[in-house]
Order: structure tokens, then sequence, then C-alpha cells
């Protein structure tokens, strides 16, 4: 390692932006009484449906409950194949394979991450029932040319959108007015985070309906309140469903983290705008590319070595930052790369090129609305005094 002053604590790679409104938020459900699926929850649901302008919301643990859901909810099963990418978390194709269905991968484009709709198009069969493109690291997949794709095949749109807060198509917020379903995270790294969490919301009214109820073990919809005053003690499984319910303390934490939404945005680009200044014309640096329909939230910041621009391989390279005491990821190894996917589906990781290559040169830089401009500017510069000791 050169001569870098390196830095005395560890830098991790997110941390959640906690302030005292937190606390007292958690405080204040937790001395309500109301542990479980509450009025904080109902009151969340119906705000985080006005925020992202859709006509309804299910407040579940996790994006991955909301993804099997969605799918749940259309009666995607066995049979059934279903278009994803694998440039993705585990999720986006495991819950398809919970469904019975199918998970067919589709490659990205290299300059985004993004699933790729002309690939999309290669992979649609008479058996293909929907299509999951993932919102990569806050950038938004094109929702037009998916969207034409599913109306042209009759094929239902199911967004993932775990990265996706405050990511932007064409000026409006993801979720606003979806042509099928769009499933949220609220994990403990998200742009909005409640420890665990998650959000499924929709403008389609039996979708919404049904998802209600699965989320819930199959409980009518008034079941949540059927110990209270104006509750009823009388309730109907109407059929076998899922423990998926967000519960008022998760609640309390996502309501206050929404209201907080702006000054986190805002001190996350601070952190991003030292970044880009000074990784832009690094040619042995490949930067994400923003298209032209897209405010991208910023949930990950992604960057890729050129390695043939380097002595040192993408693996290294993260061992010298964290001898620097930074914390870093990768974002995502490929899912068709996975022992459990190679296994059931026999992948090479020559199937999808593109996604593999991507996946073998990404790194993820530390990106949160606490990281502070002077550590992003002690990563930018550790970043670069890597490059420049092992540049060709």
């Amino acid at each position: 390692m050169s001569n870098f002053p390196v830095r005395k604590d560890w830098l991790p790679f997110c941390l959640p932006d906690i302030s005292e409104a937190e606390c007292e938020a958690v405080t204040a459900a937790v001395r309500s009484g109301w542990w479980a699926k509450g009025p904080r929850t109902m009151e969340f649901q119906e705000k985080f449906a006005q925020y992202v302008g859709a006509k309804h919301c299910i407040a579940v643990n996790s994006c991955t409950a909301a993804l099997h859901l969605a799918l749940l909810g259309r009666d995607i099963g066995p049979g059934d194949e279903v278009i994803t990418t694998p440039l993705t978390f585990a999720s986006s194709a495991n819950t398809v394979l919970h469904v019975g269905a199918t998970p067919v991968f589709a490659d990205i484009d290299e300059d985004t991450g993004l699933i790729d709709p002309a690939e999309i198009e290669k992979k649609i069969t008479p058996r293909t029932k929907a299509v999951v493109p993932v919102h990569y690291s806050g950038l938004a997949a094109d929702l037009d040319a998916i969207g034409r794709l599913c109306d042209a095949h009759g094929l239902f749109l199911s967004e993932d959108a775990a990265h996706a807060v405050e990511t932007r198509y064409d000026g409006n917020l993801i979720g606003h007015h979806p042509k099928g379903a769009v499933s949220f995270s609220f994990y403990a790294t998200k742009n909005l985070a409640c420890g665990e969490g998650g959000a499924l919301v929709t403008d389609d009214d039996d979708l919404a309906a049904r998802a209600r109820v699965l989320s819930c073990h199959g409980m009518s919809a008034g079941a949540w309140n059927r110990y209270g005053k104006e509750g009823s003690w009388r309730y109907d499984i109407e059929e076998p469903g899922y423990k998926y319910n967000m519960f008022d303390i998760q609640a309390a934490l996502a309501l206050t983290q929404m209201a907080r939404m702006d000054d986190m945005q805002r001190r996350r680009f601070e952190a991003v705008k030292v970044y880009e200044e000074a990784f832009s014309g690094v040619p042995e640096l490949r930067l994400q590319k923003t298209p032209a329909y897209c405010h991208h939230s910023r949930h990950l910041y992604v960057m890729r070595i050129v390695p043939e621009r380097l002595t040192i391989s993408r693996d290294a390279f993260i061992e010298e930052l964290k001898a620097r005491n930074i914390g870093v990821s990768v974002h995502f190894i490929a899912l068709h790369t996975m022992s459990a996917y190679v296994k059931r589906f026999g992948y090479r990781p020559e199937d999808f090129p593109k996604a593999y290559a991507f996946s073998e040169s990404e790194i993820s830089l530390p990106m949160y609305s606490t990281l502070g401009v002077p550590n992003a500017e002690y990563v930018a510069d550790a970043v670069l005094d890597i490059v420049r000791a092992h540049r060709r």
C-alpha cells in the first residue's frame, strides 16, 4: 500500500439515519400498546400510497413478501414463466420459484446495470406470464419499453423497487399509477428504512384486496382490529395466507423517515457530488450512466473498474479499500452464478455475459445520508490513490 494516510476508525458501508424523531416515534408506539399491526400501520399505508401516487398500499414485512404477493395476486404458478434480471438480489427470482413458476433471466444494459427490454423480448414465450424489472441501485428500468412489451403480450408487470424510494421516471415517483404492481423495501440500508419492512403498491382493486388478505394469514381485511372496541371477534379465513404484515413499531419508524426524506436525500446527494467530481474523466473507472427519463435515487453508488487499464483485480481493489478502513460491497454477485440456480438450471457465467461482466467488475462505495462530505472525500481519495498505484 502507498503512503496514504489511513483513518483510524472503520467507515461502514452503510448506516441508518437515526434522529431523535425516530426514537420518540418508536417510544410512543411501544407505550401505546399497539405492538402488532395497528393504527400506525394503517396510517403509513395511506400516506405512502399518497406519497408515490398509487391507489393502494399494502404494508408488509419485506420487499420479498411484496414481490411474492404480487405474483400470487395474479395467480401465477406452475407452468408459468416470469422474466427478470440476473443482476439482482435473490428475492426477485426466488419469489418466482416460491409460487411454482420458472424464472427466466434476460441480460442487462452494461452502461446502467438495468434489464434490457430487447433481451426481455427475446425471452418471451407462450408460457411467459409476467416481467419483473428491477430498478437497480436507484435507476429506473425503461418502463415505457417494458410496458409496451407487456401490453403487446398480455403480461403482468411487477416492478422490483427495492432500491427505488425517491427514484423518478419522467418526473413521477416510481409507484405512481403503476400498470401492475410495485414492490418496495424499507430494509435497514434503504433510503427509507424501518429495520425490516416493505410495501406493495398498485392501482388494481382486485389485486390489492387479495394481497391484503394474503398478507395476514388469509384473514378478512378488518381482522387487525378484532380486539378493539370498534372491531369484531368474528373473522373469516378467506384463503390460506401468509404472515407478511407490517406492525406498528416498524410503521412508526417508516412514517418518521418519510417525513424526513427531503433532508436525507439532500445530504445523500452532497456525498454523490463528491464522488462524481472526483471520478469524472478517470479512464480506469466506469461510472453508471443515468438515462434521460430517470432521476436516480442514489440508493447505491455503483462504480466499475476497467480491468484492462489496471494491474489489480476487482477483488484486490476491494481489499485495498478495506485496508484503508473503508467498508464496500458488490451489487450484485450475478444470480445465475449462484449454486442454487446453477444446480437447478445448469447456468454458466457466459449465458448472460453483460450481467456477469458487470458483476465481476463492480464495487459499491459507501452511500448514505449520514456519510457526510469529509468521509466521501476520504473514500474518493482512497479510490484514486489505488488507481494511481495500479494503472497500466
